[in-house]
């Protein structure tokens, strides 16, 4: 599969900017514990406990729905197929600190009331061309915020969920095998590889 450092780097390039959680994505370690070394035994157990999920199956089933509007399936299959929602929900779990956690969970419910009000229903009884329209308008609020947000203020929502869709979309085993194009064991190094208008990216470097 694409490694995590290709995968945060290719995000990068499609948003325009560092994958936020990505620092903690590449180490594998929960943010909240990252910094804190050695400890009593009490500290040692509760960092080796199973973390606690911080979204309900039926906010991780919402968010599957978001990210298949994202990427939806066309002639490969889209964010649902890899399950997208379930890496979503691990993501802001293990890679958020609190803060961008709780912007994460409030950006549900601007979600949820953004579609209200454009579509005087909510996102899941929306037809698909009501939800690609709210997230495409949610999606160019984000960019406009991003370019004059300064550091100290706070990351936009959609801007994470989008992240988050590619991210897991393209480090799943659908996106590297079935749009990407995947090679298990690769052979020797080739860098004068012929390359045709619409090929693949590949999954493997």
């Amino acid at each position: 599969m694409m490694n995590r450092r290709d995968a945060l780097a290719r995000v990068a390039l499609l948003m325009g900017g560092a994958v936020i959680g990505g620092d903690y994505f590449l180490t594998g370690c929960s943010p909240a514990s990252s910094d804190k070394q050695g400890g009593d035994m009490k500290d040692q157990a509760t960092a080796n406990a199973k973390p606690k999920d911080i979204l309900t199956p039926e906010q991780t089933a919402y968010l599957t729905e978001v990210a298949d509007t994202i990427l939806p399936a066309t002639k490969t299959p889209g964010a649902k197929a890899a399950n997208v929602g379930s890496f979503m929900a691990v993501m802001v779990r293990d890679c958020y600190t609190p803060e961008d956690q709780k912007i994460f969970m409030d950006g549900m419910t601007k979600l949820e009331e953004a579609s209200k009000k454009q579509n005087s229903k909510g996102f899941l009884e929306s037809t698909p061309a009501q939800r690609t329209a709210l997230l495409t308008a949610l999606d160019t609020e984000q960019k406009n915020y991003g370019k004059t947000k300064t550091p100290e203020q706070p990351n936009h929502y959609f801007r994470m969920m989008k992240e988050l869709t590619l991210l897991g979309f393209f480090t799943s085993e659908v996106g590297a095998t079935q749009v990407l194009r995947y090679l298990p064991v690769p052979g020797k190094y080739d860098g004068n590889v012929p390359y045709k208008k619409g090929d693949r990216a590949w999954a493997t470097t």
